[in-house]
């Protein structure tokens, strides 16, 4: 990763950070998606002010590209045009030379018996009755790291309303760089992107 760009959510008072990441980062998706049908996953993200106490993603979002070309392929200032009021996009730049890295991956908690129940049932062939004895004294998993609320679009229901769900993410400084392919929500379970 050798160049980025930054978005950095402007102040205001009518409209909170994690209303506007949500609409921001449904439109970063839909970008990424577009964009990895033609490349192999190699857009990242990072949030420089991302922390755990107290849990917050901060203001400014980095998206990090092997070129520059790559990352003006994207042309984010289109997929982000209707929210100009609201974001500032930077220039495209080059990484600082030393920097530490950091992986951003995504964290999903289990929360609920009967979608779980369901899911093992169609996997392992088992009756619903059998999947739901597996879950038996099931505690639900929660996480009080940062989150985005999005919006599912591939899977909306019969009346084409979107399942909400909360893109939970998880950040580890690491004192290498480690390679690997990132999802179309700019997050890796093994690559990372440059930290600084």
């Amino acid at each position: 990763m050798h160049h980025y760009l930054d978005i950095t959510l402007l102040p205001d008072d009518g409209i909170g950070d994690y209303f506007l990441w949500g609409k921001l980062y449904q439109q970063l998706h839909l970008a990424l998606v577009e964009h990895n049908q033609s490349k192999n996953g190699n857009i990242g993200i990072s949030f420089p002010e991302y922390s755990i106490k107290p849990p917050q993603l901060g203001v400014k979002l980095r998206i990090f590209a092997p070129t520059e070309s790559e990352l003006a392929l994207l042309n984010i200032g289109k997929w982000l045009n209707r929210f100009a009021d609201y974001c500032h996009i930077s220039s495209i730049k080059a990484v600082p030379e030393h920097t530490k890295f950091a992986l951003f991956s995504r964290k999903q908690c289990q929360t609920n018996p009967e979608r779980l129940a369901r899911r093992r049932a169609k996997r392992k062939g088992e009756t619903l009755e059998q999947a739901m004895q597996h879950f038996a004294g099931f505690k639900d998993e929660s996480s009080k790291l940062p989150f985005i609320a999005m919006e599912s679009l591939s899977s909306a229901n019969a009346n084409g309303d979107a399942n909400k769900f909360r893109l939970i993410i998880e950040q580890k400084i690491l004192p290498e760089h480690q390679p690997g392919n990132f999802n179309c929500y700019g997050l890796s379970q093994d690559a990372t992107v440059p930290w600084f």
